[in-house]
């Protein structure tokens, strides 16, 4: 029974990242509006720290990102899009076949297209899209550009558990 609590806790551990993440980002959203207000760089600042404090949990670096125009006053998705997990930067190779990230992709994402990615220097990668969004997955980390739908937090979780040696410190 507790190895069965284990191992649902440890597929989770996308959920569990980005739950934290949000809840950090929520608990300092009225200092981060007044920053961002005052000072837009120090605003950005602020979220900087709090996802890199957040990852520290994590063994990982957490990035928060804003690829488009106005998205840093959008405060009620902050941690549900766009974010980057660099795991490792030394690694350069997957633990598993990149085929069986992109079959997994296609069976829990539904209509999307995967292809090879950052394939130089003995590198590789995968990028998982779709005509609106995408998820750069390499050995080193991943960069998801879209929101965390169920399927997305999902596949996530699966990647993070099979592609990576992720673990809560």
């Amino acid at each position: 029974m507790v190895i069965i609590g284990i191992l649902a806790r440890k597929c989770m551990i996308f959920s569990e990242i980005v739950t934290d993440l949000q809840e950090q980002l929520k608990k300092d959203l009225a200092q981060i509006r007044f920053l961002l207000k005052k000072n837009p760089g120090m605003g950005y600042a602020r979220i900087v720290e709090i996802g890199k404090e957040v990852g520290k949990k994590y063994d990982i670096k957490l990035i928060v990102n804003f690829p488009k125009e106005g998205r840093i006053e959008e405060f009620e998705m902050y941690g549900k899009r766009d974010l980057s997990l660099i795991i490792d930067y030394d690694l350069k190779r997957f633990p598993i076949d990149r085929e069986i990230i992109k079959q997994k992709a296609k069976e829990m994402l539904g209509d999307i297209q995967t292809e090879d990615a950052y394939m130089y220097e003995n590198k590789e990668g995968v990028r998982v899209f779709t005509n609106n969004w995408k998820i750069d997955i390499l050995p080193h980390s991943v960069h998801i550009w879209t929101e965390f739908n169920e399927k997305v937090t999902a596949f996530c979780n699966w990647l993070l558990e099979n592609a990576y040696p992720m673990k809560k410190r």
